[in-house]
């Protein structure tokens, strides 16, 4: 106890932090937030997303484009049935099911649907988002 280490001159420390996105308990305290300097993230545009799923996953481009407005819509749900809109991670879990030759609609079921909620009528909202996007496809 009382012993002062002394951080290499290129010592630094990077913290990760999502507010709002877990319970109020666990929040920062005010007076540890303002120690840090902040930036804000919010997703990469549609086109720039859609590149990373396409990237990521080896679907078309036209497939990754697809999944980014099925997620551009679910975001405008978040706090009207959904606690969160789709990320891109979970993006790239649809992605990589449709390159596996899982069918889009099963693929996206299973990666954003189920990932995102169990009420019964989002998850309609949801399924008729992706129908809009992939009609009745039944193959990648």
């Amino acid at each position: 106890k009382g012993e002062v280490v002394q951080a290499h001159p290129d010592f630094q420390l990077v913290v990760s932090y999502n507010p709002g996105y877990q319970s109020r308990a666990k929040d920062m305290k005010t007076s540890t937030r303002q120690r840090f300097a902040a930036l804000d993230f919010d997703y990469p545009s549609m086109e720039v997303e859609a590149g990373i799923v396409a990237h990521e996953t080896g679907v078309a481009l036209d497939t990754a484009v697809r999944l980014v407005r099925i997620a551009h819509q679910s975001r405008a749900l978040k706090g009207r049935g959904l606690d969160e809109g789709m990320s891109t991670r979970l993006l790239v879990y649809a992605g990589l099911l449709i390159a596996s030759g899982l069918a889009a609609r099963e693929s996206c079921d299973m990666a954003l649907t189920h990932a995102l909620t169990d009420d019964p009528d989002m998850a309609r909202t949801l399924r008729d988002l992706v129908e809009a996007q992939f009609g009745a496809e039944t193959g990648a």
